[in-house]
């Protein structure tokens, strides 16, 4: 399953491609929702069937150059968090 890019804004970078700019939703080509529920035609926003959702993440994208901010709830539904430990034991007990 390939997530794409939906988002607020476009801008056509010094390559002639457009690209996705302002806040940034993942969403599944052939469905009329964001991953968060958000309804893509009735929010205005644009689709970008060309650049995936790893491509804009504003830490290792490299669409990511007019990315505003990425929806939290489209990241957790990708499994953003999966692999990450959030928090450390610094002192265990013994």
């Amino acid at each position: 399953m390939r997530t794409m890019v939906a988002a607020t804004d476009s801008w056509t970078d010094p390559d002639g491609f457009r690209t996705p700019a302002g806040e940034v939703h993942a969403w599944l080509p052939g469905t009329n929702q964001t991953l968060c529920g958000i309804p893509v035609k009735k929010a205005g926003l644009g689709r970008f069937s060309h650049v995936e959702w790893a491509d804009v993440q504003p830490a290792t994208g490299r669409d990511a150059d007019r990315v505003a901010s990425v929806c939290h709830r489209c990241l957790a539904a990708t499994g953003h968090r999966r692999d990450e430990k959030r928090w450390t034991r610094t002192d265990p007990r013994p």
